[in-house]
This record gives structure tokens, C-alpha cells and sequence, in this order.
């Protein structure tokens, strides 16, 4: 009965684009919008466009939400309106429903106030307006008439010229002002220039300084130009504090601050380098805030270094709260007392992560982890983190041969260090705190009735931010070495029978040791930009210098190994940016390109497993299966004639070449709904002729496979569920293998946009 109602609700949502109004009773009649019409024939069409699109945002109450001029809350409240507080009338009355705005909830007066207020705070003092409101049936629409008058534009422009700190400080930072000579007046733009001197002031030590201070003064006699005089001046009532530069005196810290903690206790401060440290018991050495506090004893007063040194407070990662106090050292004398007050976390702590994911590979399952932390392991704001694991993932809807779930348990420990730990003295001065990183780990992987891998890594590296947009990664070391616990014999008469290099490659011992850099810039966290840019460029080695010095040669039969098993030896660079161009408010042009390509030579003719690339799949080439395509031409349906239905499978196409590319529009269709449009074109290589038709050649444009489709994304903000639909449109193959069905449609659930 309830799918029934469902059923019903949705289908009468679309079925009833005018019914809305038969809800209303008497004289009651739907507010179905405002309109803004500018008269002046002086200005220029997009001008007049804009202000107009401007003035209507400001109209109040809104209107009913539509959706292709349909009002389906409105609806929804209508139909299921009912008196009961409980239900599902009641729940879907509240929670999806909204309620009819009449036209009598329309003020007019107040809509034409607020739109001369906003002219004349954008330059049109002789602004007027009027309002009005038609009706049809029983819907109305409010109708605004506007003349703005012309334009004041700014005739002359001053800045205070008496001789004390602050008038001569405020008179140097003048020509980067953001008001011009000949520029419209405009409120918010003196708001914002009082704004900028204020930043600029808090630089210089004007540390009592307001923007409340400063005041524009606007003289508009000169009426037949429509011109003012602007002069920016210090308010008369502005404190003698707020003009004296203030200097640093001392600097205390409190690592382990609590709301108990009422007396300063400055008789049991502990100086090192150039601030103090408090604390009755000691829980952090005093060296962990070296790099930390940036404010000087007498030095000068400047938000950008005590902004910094918040931040690195809290990034440090033992502290929960920083509280920040300065006070006057006399009243007599320019000079701050600065005091930091740390409450930090608990400093041990056990949890459990219980996971639903979803792989590139198109593997869906659970993992759980049971992790342990220690914020500050060695009383030097170390965090120490170790991590037991298992999972269990199947692939549902994957390539031929999706029925062998994977499983994975293992062990994780890491340990951070909030600061370079290098023989040499880097310094870093920004908000962010660079950290050095250790790692191990080991997994054993099952992949049921196939095989069993024993995984062992370790790294040790760092990561700094060099600004809001710019981050590193440089590890000194990775090692990573992959063998086969077990291979079953189903596994291998596959090998034997098809003859599939991958197949062989999957569980060939994997040994890489060495060093990697990686370079990442984003600004896509600034929504407000139209067009933003994510970069990621990465290079890694594996077995350079002992291979090259001890002459390894696996092609001229001199395959070198250590601990008994063959290393890996290769340079691998990989590429991603990514392109986002902002359409309108509710919808983007998303763009991605990868090229990425790994040069096995000496002791390896392949990458390794592991580091190789493939493609397809819900985050790549959404009309093929994940990792389904490549290398090059090759077709992986010749690999499964000759083997019975009882243990046929496929093993992931892989290469060590990628070119991607993706496309996609992105426009809001309603609430939390987006729909999409996409395109995606690429293809992996070998750089060695592993496969006839594999590697990597001039004729590299006509192996690229590439789809066509759409989908939906369900974006609540912490959770996007994503659903796509791939239709293939260029193949590499050069044949296609219906068991393979490359020739349909394909159908992605995923969790997360693919870029």
C-alpha cells in the first residue's frame, strides 16, 4: 500500500503542472514571482540585464520552487495535507512539501525601498521605483518599474594627510586602493577598501586599529557632472591606542591548558629560544613549538605571522582548542604580551571503522579496521598509528570472470612527525606544518580459488604545503615486495591453456625499492572562481643505481637479484590535471587528462603488477568493464576459447603507457539531484612487445577506445551517490568477442564523483 501511494505521488507530480491553485480558497491567490523592468534607455543592454537579474534576487518572499515550470513541493504539501502529527502523509508533508506564498504575503512598499537603497548604494542617488502586481486566474506576479537616474562617478579621491603613524601609513598604502577616479560609487566597494586598509594596517603593528575607524566622506554638490568628492578619513573619536604600533614582548605557551587552570603562573615559565613554556607537569618538550610561534619578541606586531602561528598550533595534531590572548604590558608603553593556550586531545585512543567502498576495479564490499593512536608518543607531538585490517570485496557486474571475491587482512603502523627530521635546517615559515612520515605494513591477499599474495611495504619520506595551492611529497625511500603464498591449479591451467601474459604477470614476484617525488596544485576549493584547476605530476624510480652499477640485463641474460629474488627497475612519470569551468550557479564543465608512462629497463621488460595502469571502469572509461581494455589492440576475449565455463576468467588488462582523456557537463537538476553528460577516450600500452598489437606505436590514435553516456549524481554533500550509463563508441579491438559483451551499454554505482 505505502509503494503504492509512493507510486501515485510521483507519478501525479508530473501529471499536474497547473493543479496547485485549486487548493486555494477565497480570495487567496499564488505569488508566482517578481519582475523587474529598467526603464533608462542610457543604459546598455547586458547592464540593464544584469542589474535587473540583481534587484530581483533582492524581491521577498521567493516564490515556490519549480522544476520545468512545475511547482512539485507545492504539490506534495497540497496532496498531503493532513492533521495528523505522525504518518506518512505527515512525513512527507513536512519533510518534502512547502507551503503555497500568497500574493497577500507581498510587500510592495518594502520590495521598492529595498531596491532604491541598493541602487543608491551602487551610485544612482536619484533612484526611483514603483511596484504593482497583476493577476491571471489565481496566480500573481509583482511587477517592479525602475528609473535609476544616472550614475555618480568619483570626481577626486584623498587620503589623510597629517603626519602621525597612522595618517602617514594609510597615506603609503593609497595607490593600491580599490577606489579610482572615475569609477561608479559604490558602497560595498568602500566597505572593502576600508577592509584593505585595516589588513594592511594590521601588518604594520596597528594591532587596536578598527575598520570602524576610518569613514568616507561623500560630497555630491557637483550635480550636473553626477560626480562626488571622496575623502578617506580617520573618524574623530578613533582611541589613542588604535594609533601607536605595538611590539612583542614576551611570548608564553601553555601545552596542557584546561578551563581549571586560573593563574597564569609565569613564576614556572621555562624560556626556550624565544618564548616561554608553562606547564605544572611536563606533557610536550618545549622545542616542539620552535617552528611553531612566528611572532618575535620585539618585533612588530603583524596578523599574517600570529594567523600562521594559530595554525600551526592545530596542525601540530595533539591539540584540540588553541585560545589566544594578548594583553598590554603597561598603559604607558606600545607592548603585547602574547599567551597561547593549548587543551589537547586525549592522548591515546582506540577505534573501529566500519567501511562500505567501492573500488576503480568495480569491486564492492567492506573492511574493517580496528586502529590505535598515539598523539604524542615521544612528548614531541609524534603521532603513532597502527592499524589492523580485513576486507572482503566481489565484483558485481564486472569483466568476464568476476566471480572470485577478494579477500585482504593485514597491519599498518605509521608514525609522524610534526617537522623536518633531516641532518640539515629547513626552514618553513608559512601557516602549515611540514611532517615527516615512517611506514610498514603487510597484507596477505586471497583471491578466492585463484591465488594467495603476501604483501609486505615501508616508506619513509615528507610532505610539506608550500601555500594554500601548492603541495609536496618526496620519499627517500619505497619498498614494496609482492610474492605468491599459493597459486592453485586452477590458475595455472589457465596460463597453460590460454596463454595469457597477464595471467603470468599477476603473480610474478614484485620487489621495487627507491625514490619518488610528487607535486600537487589545486585552487578548486574556491568556489567562487569560474574556472578552477587541480595538477598532480608524480615520478618515481625503482633499483636505478644498483641496477645500472651492477650492469643488470635481463634481455642479455644477466637478471640480478637481491635476498634471492629478481628487483624491479624502471622511471615512471605520471600526469593528471583536471578542468572545471563553472556554466552558471547550479552547473560546470568538468575535464580530465592523464598521460602516464613507466620505462621498465635493465633487470625488468615490464613494470611491475602493482605499478602499472589500466583503464575502464566507473572512475575511467565508463562504457567498458573496469580494466578491461588494452594493452593496445589486444583483445582479452581470445584468451578464454579454449577453457571451460566452470573456470574461466580474466585477468586485469594492464600496460605501462596511459593517455585518458574525460569530459562531462554537470547541471543541477533539482534539490540534491545533478544529471550528467560525459565522454571518455584512452587506452593502455606496453613500451615492450609483450602482446602482438600491445605496445605502444605511431598508430596509437586508432587503438583508443571511447564511450558516450549519462547519469546522476545524488550529491548530500558528505555522500554522493553516483549512478552512470556507458555506451561504447569506438573499441580497439580488432575483433570483439561477444562473450566480452563490449558491444552494450554499461551500467556504474559508485560512491563519489569520478573527478
Amino acid at each position: 500500500m505505502t509503494r503504492a501511494l509512493i507510486y501515485l505521488l510521483l507519478i501525479s507530480i508530473f501529471l499536474s503542472a497547473c493543479s496547485n491553485t485549486k487548493y486555494l480558497t477565497g480570495a487567496q491567490k499564488l505569488y508566482v514571482g517578481g519582475k523587474v523592468n529598467i526603464t533608462n534607455k542610457d543604459l546598455k543592454k547586458n547592464d540593464k540585464k544584469a542589474l535587473a537579474g540583481e534587484l530581483t534576487g533582492l524581491l521577498r518572499p521567493k516564490p515556490n520552487s519549480t522544476i520545468f515550470g512545475l511547482r512539485p513541493k507545492l504539490y506534495i504539501y497540497n496532496i498531503t495535507r493532513t492533521t495528523k502529527k505522525k504518518g506518512l502523509k505527515h512525513y512527507l508533508n513536512t519533510k518534502f512539501g512547502e507551503p503555497p506564498i500568497l500574493a497577500s504575503a507581498v510587500d510592495l512598499t518594502k520590495n521598492t525601498n529595498i531596491i532604491v537603497n541598493r541602487l543608491q548604494n551602487e551610485g544612482y542617488f536619484q533612484a526611483q521605483a514603483t511596484g504593482d502586481t497583476i493577476s491571471k486566474a489565481k496566480k500573481t506576479t509583482a511587477v517592479y518599474t525602475v528609473n535609476t537616474g544616472p550614475a555618480y562617478t568619483i570626481k577626486t579621491l584623498s587620503f589623510p594627510t597629517e603626519k602621525d603613524n597612522l595618517d602617514t601609513a594609510i597615506a603609503g598604502i593609497a595607490k593600491q586602493s580599490l577606489l579610482k577616479v572615475g569609477d561608479k560609487y559604490n558602497l560595498d566597494v568602500i566597505k572593502a577598501e576600508r577592509e584593505r586598509i585595516d589588513a594592511n594596517l594590521k601588518e604594520k603593528g596597528f594591532y587596536y586599529f578598527a575598520p570602524e575607524d576610518l569613514k568616507a566622506r561623500v560630497d555630491s554638490t557637483d550635480v550636473g557632472n553626477h560626480q562626488v568628492d571622496m575623502s578617506i578619513i580617520v573618524i574623530n573619536t578613533t582611541p589613542g591606542k588604535a594609533r601607536n604600533i605595538y611590539k612583542i614582548n614576551n611570548i608564553y605557551v601553555y601545552p596542557n591548558y584546561s578551563l581549571r587552570d586560573t593563574s597564569l603562573m609565569l613564576d614556572q615559565a621555562v624560556k626556550y629560544n624565544n618564548y616561554y613554556v608553562i606547564q605544572k607537569k611536563q606533557t610536550i618538550k618545549p622545542f616542539v613549538f620552535k617552528n611553531t610561534v612566528q611572532l618575535l619578541p620585539g618585533g612588530v606586531y603583524n596578523r599574517a605571522d600570529h594567523n600562521k602561528s594559530l595554525s600551526r598550533f592545530i596542525n601540530l595534531g595533539p591539540f584540540k582548542y588553541v585560545k589566544n590572548r594578548f594583553e598590554d604590558v603597561s598603559t604607558d608603553s606600545p607592548r603585547l604580551n602574547v599567551y597561547y593556550f593549548l587543551t589537547q586531545f586525549p592522548r591515546k585512543s582506540l577505534s573501529v571503522d566500519v567501511l562500505a567502498r567501492t573500488t576503480s576495479a568495480n569491486y564492492n564490499g567492506t573492511q574493517l579496521n580496528l586502529n590505535f593512536r598515539n598523539r604524542n608518543t615521544f612528548r614531541g607531538a609524534e603521532l603513532l598509528t597502527l592499524t589492523l585490517f580485513g576486507s572482503t570485496d566481489a565484483q558485481v557486474s564486472g569483466q568476464y570472470g568476476g566471480g572470485h571475491p577478494l579477500s585482504q587482512v593485514g597491519f599498518q603502523a605509521s608514525l609522524s612527525w610534526p617537522r623536518f627530521i633531516s641532518p640539515f635546517n629547513f626552514k618553513n615559515d608559512n601557516a602549515y606544518i611540514p611532517r615527516t612520515n615512517f611506514s610498514v605494513g603487510y597484507s596477505i591477499v586471497n583471491r578466492s580459488g585463484l591465488y594467495n599474495l603476501n604483501s609486505f611495504n615501508g616508506s619513509f619520506g615528507y610532505q610539506w604545503r608550500e601555500s594554500t595551492h601548492r603541495s609536496h611529497e618526496l620519499n627517500l625511500i619505497t619498498v614494496t615486495y609482492v610474492k605468491p603464498a599459493k597459486v592453485d591449479t586452477a590458475y595455472t591451467n589457465n596460463i597453460a591453456v590460454t596463454g595469457n601474459p597477464a595471467l603470468r604477470h599477476v603473480i610474478d614476484p614484485q620487489f621495487t625499492f627507491g625514490p619518488s617525488y610528487s607535486y600537487t596544485y589545486t585552487n578548486t576549493t574556491e568556489t567562487y572562481r569560474t574556472n578552477t584547476v587541480y595538477y598532480n605530476s608524480r615520478i618515481s624510480f625503482s633499483g636505478n643505481i644498483i641496477g645500472l652499477a651492477s650492469g643488470a640485463d635481463t634481455l642479455g641474460g644477466k637478471i640480478k637479484r637481491i635476498f634471492n629474488t629478481p628487483y624491479n627497475q624502471y622511471i615512471k612519470l605520471e600526469n593528471e590535471i583536471r578542468f572545471f569551468h563553472k556554466v552558471s550557479t547550479n552547473s560546470q564543465i568538468a575535464a580530465r587528462l592523464i598521460a602516464s608512462a613507466g620505462l621498465p629497463y635493465g633487470n625488468s621488460t615490464i613494470l611491475p603488477y602493482s605499478q602499472q595502469f589500466f583503464i575502464g571502469g566507473p572512475n575511467s572509461l565508463r562504457g567498458f568493464r573496469a580494466r578491461s581494455i588494452g594493452p593496445g589492440n589486444v583483445d582479452p576475449g581470445q584468451y578464454i576459447q579454449n577453457v571451460g565455463n566452470n573456470n574461466t576468467f580474466l585477468a586485469d588488462q594492464s600496460g605501462d603507457i596511459k593517455l585518458e582523456g574525460n569530459l562531462e557537463y554537470r547541471p543541477k537538476l533539482f534539490s540534491i539531484v545533478y544529471g550528467a553528460l560525459f565522454a571518455d577516450a584512452g587506452n593502455v600500452w606496453n613500451t615492450k612487445p609483450h602482446y602482438p598489437g600491445g605496445s605502444f606505436g605511431k598508430n596509437f590514435l586508432n587503438q583508443l577506445a571511447a564511450d558516450v553516456g549519462f547519469g546522476l549524481r545524488f550529491d548530500a554533500s558528505v555522500l554522493v551517490l553516483r549512478t552512470d550509463l556507458g555506451f561504447p563508441v569506438m573499441r580497439p579491438y580488432t575483433s570483439i568477442n561477444s562473450s566480452l559483451n563490449t558491444n552494450k551499454p554499461v551500467f556504474n554505482l559508485a560512491i563519489g564523483y569520478p573527478f
